[in-house]
């Protein structure tokens, strides 16, 4: 049986790919400190799962309408007006199964083949493979570290070409947790509204942000940049509900439609359960997040802390998400024991197998010469893991 064209160009998520090894060893028995995944390490709060439970009972087992429910898309519709000064309509919301489906359904509806779509570098390992899925062409601009990872408007517009159909971006950002300032989206904004260029805002870590700076969503910058936008979000990481499943959508009346006629071919609606749940999260007490924020917060202080005492890592200060991403390039061209590292993904390796530090490569987000550790994981594991890494790093010459 031969595979589509399309099939045999994917390439898995490196991130989950990790994960599943780092589990494997763990089963197995090994001591394995796990830095890979991006997921809290919080259980959903009480009274998120009361409602799924309370929604069980009364039966709320069936299906929903496709884009989600009335509820939950009100929800939504009220949380974008106070977190973000958006106003929508609830047929311009689009709940799916995650904020990765969300993506998903949103590059199928606005990308066809040969279209260009921006994606400034480092990106989330998925953004690159979903374009190529939508048959689109990925355009990709590498930010440099000095600018904090981010995209700058002679950056873009050096990136342009007439074929220019679309530009995702990432605020806060996976993997560097980078937070772009009101100022350099209106700055950008201004650029993309000239030329007439969509955009995807991922917006999913819009809650995990330190040190006062503040969430800004483009679309909340102009009506032009409203009606060029689709905003993605979700409950997983603001919530703790990795597994639940629900991300969502807002976006211009068509587009939505478009989603959500896509979508009735695909997953028809998301988890009836998971949206009574979201509904909770959205319009229930706020408490439960801004504790894992605080804690976020410590170990993010901590690990930056430590690992910034360790000779040859470079790292700046992420502000929003959950990880780090420093720059390891210093150890290149050098040897552990006999086996040459020659970029992050050599380190990575050798950090699983010698160190039992699971963690990934810069290369799953488009640069090798950085590795991505998350903090969503305990004080003590980070402790242990930093000290494994240190060790190890300490060997190579």
């Amino acid at each position: 049986m031969n595979l589509a064209q399309r099939a045999l160009g994917i390439s898995p998520s490196p991130t989950l790919s990790i994960d599943a090894k780092a589990k494997k060893m763990i089963a197995q028995g090994l001591d394995v400190i796990n830095f890979g995944v991006g997921e809290p390490d919080f259980d959903t709060p009480q009274h998120i799962k009361d409602a799924a439970m309370e929604a069980i009972q009364k039966g709320m087992t069936k299906y929903t309408a496709v884009a989600g429910t009335d509820q939950l898309k009100q929800a939504i519709v009220a949380k974008f007006k106070q977190d973000n000064g958006l106003d929508y309509q609830p047929g311009q919301i689009v709940v799916s199964c995650g904020a990765k489906h969300s993506l998903y359904n949103a590059f199928q509806v606005l990308c066809q083949p040969g279209d260009e779509v921006i994606l400034p570098a480092p990106y989330w390992v998925s953004y690159l493979e979903q374009i190529k899925l939508a048959g689109a062409q990925p355009v990709i601009v590498n930010t440099r570290q000095e600018n904090d990872f981010k995209l700058t408007v002679a950056e873009l517009e050096a990136a342009i070409t007439p074929r220019t159909r679309l530009i995702i971006l990432n605020s806060p950002s996976n993997p560097t947790g980078s937070v772009y300032t009101r100022q350099e989206l209106a700055a950008l904004g201004e650029v993309l509204v000239k030329h007439k260029i969509a955009i995807i805002s991922d917006e999913i870590y819009e809650k995990l942000i330190y040190d006062g700076l503040e969430h800004v969503s483009i679309a909340s910058l102009s009506p032009e940049l409203k009606e060029q936008t689709v905003v993605i979000n979700g409950v997983s990481k603001s919530y703790a509900m990795t597994g639940w499943r629900i991300g969502y959508a807002a976006a211009p009346a068509a587009v939505a439609k478009a989603m959500a006629d896509l979508q009735s071919h695909s997953t028809s609606n998301p988890t009836s359960i998971a949206q009574a749940a979201s509904v909770a999260a959205l319009t229930g007490t706020q408490q439960p997040l801004q504790d894992m924020l605080r804690e976020f917060n410590r170990r993010r202080d901590f690990m930056l802390e430590r690992i910034r005492q360790i000779p040859g890592v470079q790292c700046r200060q992420p502000g929003g998400a959950f990880y780090l991403f420093p720059d390891v390039s210093s150890y290149f061209g050098k040897s552990y024991r006999g086996r040459v590292v020659s970029s992050a993904s050599d380190l990575a390796d050798l950090l699983l197998e010698e160190a039992r530090v699971a963690l990934v490569p810069g290369i799953a987000f488009g640069d090798d010469r950085f590795i991505r550790l998350s903090y969503a994981t305990s004080m003590e594991k980070i402790a242990q893991g930093l000290e494994r890494i240190a060790a190890l790093l300490d060997g190579i010459k």
